[in-house]
């Protein structure tokens, strides 16, 4: 009988999971401090999409104590096959710790095509310098 309980849990646990996965936001980002290597809280970021010459905001958010916004694409709407740009406003960060920075806004701009799946961006970053890529 314990088997039995078991693996409706275990079946009960795997279905919540998928359902979670597929409502999962398409568009998340995290921020590391390279010089720390700990996360970066209290980034305000915002996205953007193109239409045309302007770019038109969609959403925004800080990163939270991980330096994490999970969830950036405006929720119930799938991501649009379409070109767009995160702004990490990072000179604002390094002017609340009193520190020079030569970037204080780094665009990230990106293609999402149809088929897109989840799209995360971290930014890898410090006073001086910056690295981003497509996570996952």
């Amino acid at each position: 009988m314990k088997t039995i309980e078991a693996l409706v849990l275990a079946t009960l646990l795997a279905t919540a999971t998928l359902a979670g996965a597929a409502d999962r936001n398409p568009l998340s980002v995290h921020v590391l401090d390279l010089q720390s290597g700990q996360p970066t809280a209290g980034i305000q970021v915002t996205l953007e999409q193109r239409q045309g010459a302007q770019w038109r905001e969609l959403a925004s958010g800080v990163t939270n104590a991980q330096g994490r916004i999970a969830a950036l694409y405006p929720e119930g709407k799938p991501m649009a096959a379409a070109e767009y740009r995160i702004v990490f406003k990072t000179g604002e960060h390094y002017a609340r710790q009193g520190q020079a920075t030569f970037f204080p806004r780094i665009p990230v701009e990106f293609t999402v095509d149809a088929k897109a799946q989840h799209t995360h961006i971290p930014l890898l970053l410090s006073p001086f310098g910056y690295s981003t890529y497509r996570g996952n």
